[in-house]
């Protein structure tokens, strides 16, 4: 199993640079951002540096999506930060939250997505592709040279197909079992379908991990405080599920959707923080089930279940009051136990 870490890019960035740095010291291999054009800085510029002061450690986006760039604009971003770095890109992509509502759009759908996806790798591995009716190739890559991996960020039946179908890597932002097991076949019965090999599909497994001294109460509640955030970022995905599928679906389980019935809303300029306002609906039981937090026995555990049920990478959302701790614990307690 490989390591991520998740940040997002506050400044300054010399801090998300320093950490990425921490990461890798600690036996990370790669580093995620988020890309949220109005919330954060700007992802790639932030990517160059960390490239820059790293060795071997692989970066990208957790997630872009197709709406608030060009596709060309995209691809030639990642060719040539892998021509400068040494193919050390991945394109991680989604429909796009927070990136297109907090400019007033809505997200892209699931056929822009897709056409995106391998539009974006075509240009960037050197490839013609077309850009809205009009052949493009980057004269500058040079077909054979480029690399980069597109990874897909779902949670519904038709984004997860569509992962099986086109994606080299499948991103869930939760870490609960049942979820993922249920999801990653969901993936690989698509791929299999496309007459793809359903193993080629990297599973990445993305949610915050706090690590305690201990496993009691007054530690298991103070980490679930820092970690409810992540609730309310991912009930935004699920409102829109409910929304298209409806309660009780067949198509989505009640595992996933039922602990939004309380939510009222969701103000971005808290997004992604520990101590958001608008996550106060989130039940302890869906912090434990869709995060990892305890003593590191308990994260060996869980890690160890994921591992089981085909997870290959777990990308940690590292944003509470202890970062450079919860790096620190993995590198000396759980990934050399784990890889």
């Amino acid at each position: 199993m490989d390591f991520g870490l998740v940040l997002q890019t506050d400044p300054p960035a010399s801090k998300v640079v320093g950490l990425m740095r921490r990461a890798e010291r600690n036996g990370f291999t790669h580093g995620w951002t988020f890309d949220s054009a109005v919330l954060w800085q700007e992802p790639f510029v932030i990517h160059s540096r960390i490239l820059e002061h790293t060795d071997k450690l692989t970066v990208g986006t957790m997630v872009t999506n197709p709406g608030t760039r060009t596709w060309e604009v995209t691809a030639s971003t990642f060719a040539t930060l892998n021509s400068m770095y040494g193919n050390r890109t991945i394109c991680g992509i989604g429909r796009g939250d927070s990136a297109m509502r907090v400019a007033g759009r809505k997200p892209n759908t699931l056929a822009r997505l897709g056409e995106a996806m391998t539009v974006i790798r075509d240009l960037a591995e050197g490839r013609e592709a077309l850009v809205d009716g009009t052949a493009v190739r980057l004269p500058w890559v040079p077909e054979g040279e480029g690399r980069l991996p597109v990874w897909m960020a779902a949670y519904g039946p038709k984004a997860l197909a569509l992962v099986g179908e086109k994606a080299d890597g499948f991103i869930l932002q939760l870490a609960d079992l049942y979820l993922t097991e249920w999801m990653v076949k969901a993936v690989r019965d698509a791929a299999e379908k496309a007459g793809r090999d359903p193993a080629a599909v990297t599973v990445c497994v993305a949610a915050p991990a706090y690590v305690t001294a201990d496993d009691s109460p007054e530690a298991l509640a103070h980490a679930r405080e820092q970690c409810r955030w992540f609730g309310g970022m991912v009930g935004n995905h699920v409102a829109d599920l409910v929304g298209r599928y409806g309660e009780h679906s067949a198509m989505v389980p009640d595992e996933l959707t039922a602990y939004i019935k309380q939510r009222q809303g969701y103000d971005y300029s808290h997004h992604g923080r520990s101590g958001n306002p608008d996550t106060a609906f989130v039940p302890d039981d869906i912090v434990d089930r869709f995060c990892l937090i305890g003593p590191p026995q308990a994260h060996l555990a869980k890690l160890s279940a994921l591992r089981d049920l085909g997870v290959d990478h777990f990308a940690i959302y590292d944003m509470h009051d202890a970062q450079e701790s919860t790096i620190d614990a993995y590198g000396e307690h759980i990934i050399p136990a784990l890889r």
